[in-house]
């Protein structure tokens, strides 16, 4: 047997050797498929497929409120206490949020992250620090000692792994914890990443004395035996309680529950599902294109198989040659491919943009991984049998001796165009989902771009400011710090105007509040909207349009009666398009003073780019003027290189100011979230589709090939007995349309039933896009005529008397 082998092995790659076109076209396209598939595999398994690094973590949910425009909205902390108390589901319940503070260095004043969380966050997590301890019960009171956690990579970088540094101090926005303890190194929380240090809640702040005021995030871990739906029922309840205990700070607030797998992953998971479903899809093409190619090399080699079993051979000794041939094939197919996949896989992590690869430290270190190269050698020993497999379709036992006195004459054709065809069809089919698949989302990505911003995004330059709070413990100092910025920013060279936001457009909708309209009836409604603080001079910056009203002048302080800025879709929603201005609001919680509406300007994309705008409200700097915000400045000059010159003028005001995400309004935009996967699923399942179709023509053309060459006699014969070189062009072509018209009928009723599965990632775009499916059409139209041109030119120049001579 071992003989056998090792005779095969020497066969087979001779045989591969003296096929070069053949073999390079296998290899070439088998590598291509693994490394697309072992590329997106390893972005599943690390999102959607690997296991959550914390114990039994299938038990864990993420908690939130819901409210009209929210369906997981933030806790409140005394919302929080009464959740904790009330509920039966849940064996611990704790909160946590992201923030970042100005961390006091050796090297001067830098910007940290940090998670601040409940007590008892890493027992609900069940996660214990490597060194050290973990909080102790009650130390997220107010009264308690101040401590502080860090993150394993923090240790390594800023305290070079000493064991150390537990007793060491720690200065975040000038407050000092002391470190107790070092988290593992495989521990991520994607919610509050990047997190360099984890600290309690501490909760002092005005905003957890206010039930009406959501800041938290929930994370709870069920009871043994309590169910998902049995938890989410619970919850729903103890919400219920607390509306009819607190109807002022509680109406219309319902509970939601989302598996903790779930919360992490996010928007991502349904562009994995997408670009796996893609890749699946360019693996089955190119196994079908490599069976094609192995169907014809058999039929080729149709005589040398019937005399090898005349002379004796058995199937399962051919079967061993085909067999050996295919496994020398898909080695060298999957090595190319693993080694191009390693490659894949480093580019498309680094096309991630730094912000949102912050958000995902499950894709740390991603790579060919022990999964990653399972999934390969799975798919290798699969490639492997159907390799062998399909060349034997045409050698059974009762045909070996036909098969002598027929190869001679050309027979094999007529099976090749009953079976080779219909793999060319089934090509052309996935080639048609993958492209409507690309159009659509390509289309989605068009339309996302075009949509209307309310700003003039070219030429701003933005920069996050965050200065020390025990430099600025009072409004007058902090009115004094955005005056210099500004100021100091508006004499730079080719800048135009500067203006100061709390959050800029295209991030996210939240920053609620609560409000009513004074003289208008009010029940107890749950009118909630996006709050913006923004300075004088903003609207002007941003190119904002002015409606009604007029904007913020540099008088509208905290001496002044309080006033607002409205966005058009907030007339709609609560004027009924009526003019507002000069009509008051008030905001739900305790000694709110009414507020005068100034102005209205036309709706600004204070959100994702591809979810409606709300309604919104602006609030003036100048009554509540703050220590961190985002600086937005038009430049007539290059943007690009106008943040290092700001952050530049502003640490000369004072050296504890940090700045950081110096950008263009242009690239902050381009790599939002919602833009980044729009725009990365269009271009990857758009990259699938070309390939497809490139493969589906290349075997639309090979077969083409094929048949003329088979039916060479055929076609000399007509033309001998008159037959024209129109008619021979019918004949060819005839066979070419109806392939490529069974697939595309096929492929475009698959690819409706598949896009309504995408249904959730188009912007603007029905499944059913007629343009879309029109110009899918039209494509594989052209490029299959254009797979044919070379068949029909061959097929018309056959010389009948050169075929009769040969006959």
């Amino acid at each position: 047997m071992i003989d056998n082998l090792v005779r095969d092995f020497r066969f087979a790659t001779r045989q591969l050797w003296t096929s070069p076109g053949f073999t390079c076209t296998v290899v070439f396209t088998l590598a291509l498929g693994m490394c697309a598939s072992m590329a997106i595999f390893a972005f599943a398994d690390a999102a959607l497929l690997k296991p959550l690094p914390y114990r039994d973590a299938g038990r864990l949910v993420g908690v939130y409120e819901s409210i009209a425009i929210f369906s997981q909205a933030n806790l409140s902390y005394l919302d929080y206490l009464d959740w904790k108390r009330l509920n039966t589901v849940f064996s611990s319940l704790d909160v946590y949020q992201r923030n970042d503070a100005i961390l006091a260095t050796r090297e001067g004043p830098q910007l940290a992250f940090y998670g601040r969380v409940s007590d008892g966050f890493f027992r609900t997590l069940r996660v214990a620090p490597i060194l050290g301890r973990d909080f102790y019960p009650g130390e997220d009171l107010p009264d308690a000692p101040r401590t502080i956690l860090l993150s394993y990579a923090t240790w390594q970088k800023r305290y070079g792994g000493s064991r150390d540094a537990t007793r060491q101090t720690v200065e975040l926005d000038g407050v000092a914890y002391t470190i107790i303890g070092i988290l593992p190194r495989d521990f991520q929380f994607a919610p509050a990443e990047p997190a360099e240090f984890w600290l309690t809640l501490n909760s002092t702040g005005s905003c957890e004395r206010r039930r009406s005021c959501h800041n938290l995030y929930g994370v709870a871990r069920l009871k043994d035996g309590a169910g998902f739906g049995a938890a989410l029922a619970n919850v729903k309840l103890v919400a219920q309680q607390l509306e009819k205990q607190y109807p002022d700070s509680n109406h219309e607030r319902g509970a939601a529950l989302a598996p903790l797998t779930d919360v992490i992953v996010g928007d991502v998971r349904p562009v994995l599902l997408v670009l796996m479903s893609g890749v699946v899809l360019l693996l089955l093409i190119a196994c079908l294109n490599i069976a094609s190619l192995l169907l014809v090399r058999a039929e080729n080699r149709n005589r040398e198989m019937a005399v090898r079993g005349a002379l004796g051979a058995s199937a399962g000794r051919l079967f061993m040659q085909f067999a050996t041939e295919g496994f020398l094939l898909v080695i060298a197919g999957g090595g190319v491919g693993m080694v191009a996949a390693r490659w894949v896989i480093h580019l498309l992590v680094n096309l991630i943009p730094a912000q949102l690869m912050g958000r995902m430290p499950y894709l740390d270190g991603l790579g060919l991984n022990l999964h990653v190269l399972l999934f390969a050698g799975t798919v290798m020993l699969l490639g492997v049998l159907l390799f062998s497999v399909t060349p034997m379709v045409r050698l059974p036992a009762s045909e070996i001796l036909a098969g002598m006195a027929q190869a001679s004459r050309g027979s094999a054709g007529v099976v090749w165009r009953r079976v080779a065809s219909r793999l060319v069809a089934i090509e052309l089919a996935i080639a048609v989902i993958l492209l409507t698949g690309a159009g659509l989302l390509g289309k989605s990505f068009y339309l996302l771009l075009k949509v209307d911003i309310g700003l003039e995004a070219r030429h701003l330059a933005t920069l996050n400011v965050s200065a020390p709070g025990s430099n600025y413990m009072n409004d007058a100092k902090r009115l004094a710090l955005q005056r210099d910025v500004m100021s100091n920013v508006a004499v730079l060279p080719g800048v135009e105007s500067v203006g100061l936001a709390r959050q800029l457009p295209v991030s996210n909708n939240g920053n609620t509040i609560w409000f009513r309209v004074i003289g208008q009836p009010f029940h107890g409604e749950h009118n909630d909207v996006p709050e913006r603080q923004v300075s004088t001079g903003y609207f002007e910056t941003v190119k904002a349009r002015l409606v009604g009203g007029r904007f913020f002048a540099e008088t509208d302080d905290a001496s002044r009666p309080p006033v607002v800025i409205v966005n058009s879709a907030m007339q709609r929603r609560y004027f009924g398009g009526e003019d507002p201005v000069g009509q008051r609001i008030i905001y739900l919680f305790d000694n709110a003073k009414p507020i005068e509406i100034i102005g209205v300007v036309d709706d600004i994309k204070e959100g994702p780019l591809d979810t409606q705008t709300p309604p919104v409200i602006y609030v003036p700097f100048n009554q509540a003027p703050r220590t961190d915000f985002v600086v937005i400045a038009r430049t007539a000059q290059a943007e690009q290189s106008l943040p290092p010159a700001m952050a530049a003028v502003i640490r000369q005001i004072d050296p504890g100011i940090v700045t950081s995400g110096g950008s263009t309004m242009s690239e902050r935009i381009n790599n939002a979230q919602s833009t980044y996967l729009h725009r990365s699923s269009a271009w990857l399942v758009g990259g699938f589709a070309g390939t497809a179709l490139l493969l589906g023509v290349v075997g639309l053309y090979g077969m083409m090939a094929y048949s003329v060459n088979q039916r060479r006699r055929e076609i000399g014969i007509r033309m001998a007995l008159g037959a024209q070189r129109d008619t021979v062009y019918k004949l060819v072509l005839k066979e070419a349309t109806q392939v490529t018209a069974i697939g595309a009928v096929a492929g475009l009723l698959l690819s409706i039933a598949a896009a309504a599965m995408i249904r959730k990632m188009l912007f603007g775009t029905p499944p059913w896009d007629a343009l879309t499916l029109a110009s899918v059409t039209t494509l594989l139209t052209i490029a299959s005529l254009l797979a044919s041109y070379i068949p029909l030119r061959r097929a018309a120049s056959v010389s009948p008397v050169e075929v009769l001579r040969a006959d």
